[in-house]
């Protein structure tokens, strides 16, 4: 395994994280992939294994080894995105539905990921190498504003700010029956189902924390529209959250419970709200409901 060997001499260089300093002598590396090496002991100091957030010390040695795989199958593809906006930083896309967002579980090409890599090359080098520039995701079959980042700065104040739900996600989603309240809280720890370990259900060994917020948009015959703002990201979350409350999304194949006329999953993401890496200015982000979900809604009594 190749082994890289890099001396603290400069004093500009005195208190820059390990990570930064690693991240700018070695292009063909992401900030994030130096961090995984740090954190597999891959990395040291003066000899001694460190955190990623050591500071730097005149006179250190640092060494690092590693050996970067050959990632295949995620090449450019020329896959027309809506892009919403972008800048030198950020670019916010409308996911269309039936879009998976990276690959895995099967899935090699036509992702979003693939997508990205022809529209904005340098991504390639953001964030994780299997999904560069990918700071959240969306399920396939769910449409709407998705934001990823173009540089490290971008990627990693962009991650800070969901990982301290500072990010504000709202979503449109017609569900079965009307819900006794006409605005609430979902607080119900999720994970893997017990019996099918492709489903993510509450009732769970390994249950982890999910908390989501809805409130009542317009009520039709038999169904309502809820406006959905989910608190925390786990998978399939508000899918799963409205099954566990009677009130499953209309057109769900996985954990709806009625036959519809509706054309797909009736989940979009509607409007994203951040605070821009850049900037630092509050942002906010909207894609209108597609055609497939209006026309549908339109076809509804109320």
């Amino acid at each position: 395994m190749p082994k890289q060997e890099f001396c603290v001499t400069q004093p500009e260089h005195e208190e820059q994280r390990a990570d930064v300093f690693l991240a700018d002598r070695l292009p063909d590396l992401s900030r994030s992939q130096i961090q995984k090496f740090i954190v597999q002991d891959r990395v040291k100091v003066n000899g001694a294994l460190i955190k990623p957030s050591y500071r730097l010390q005149d006179g250190d040695t640092i060494t690092i080894e590693y050996e970067i795989s050959v990632q295949e199958g995620i090449l450019p593809e020329n896959i027309p995105l809506d892009i919403i906006y972008k800048d030198d930083h950020i670019v916010v896309i409308n996911k269309s539905s039936g879009m998976v967002v990276h690959p895995g579980s099967g899935v090699s090409s036509h992702t979003l990921v693939h997508a990205l890599l022809y529209h904005f090359p340098k991504i390639d080098k953001v964030g994780e190498q299997e999904r560069p520039g990918l700071v959240h995701r969306l399920d396939k079959d769910t449409s709407g504003v998705l934001v990823a980042a173009l540089t490290e700065d971008a990627f990693y104040d962009l991650g800070k700010q969901f990982k301290a739900r500072n990010v504000e996600k709202s979503y449109y989603g017609l569900v079965w029956g009307k819900p006794r309240e006409e605005e609430g809280i979902i607080a119900r720890p999720i994970g893997r189902h017990v019996k099918h370990g492709s489903r993510i259900s509450v009732k769970t060994r390994k249950p982890r924390d999910a908390k989501t917020l809805y409130s009542v948009e317009k009520n039709f015959s038999g169904n309502t529209l809820l406006v959905l703002k989910p608190v925390t990201g786990r998978t399939h979350q508000i899918r799963v959250h409205l099954t566990s409350i009677g009130h499953p999304i209309v057109g769900d194949p996985l954990y709806g419970r009625r036959k519809t006329q509706c054309p797909r999953l009736f989940l979009h993401a509607f409007s994203l709200k951040f605070t821009h890496p850049d900037s630092g200015e509050r942002v906010q982000f909207k894609a209108p409901l597609p055609s497939d979900l209006q026309a549908f809604l339109d076809g509804l009594d109320e």
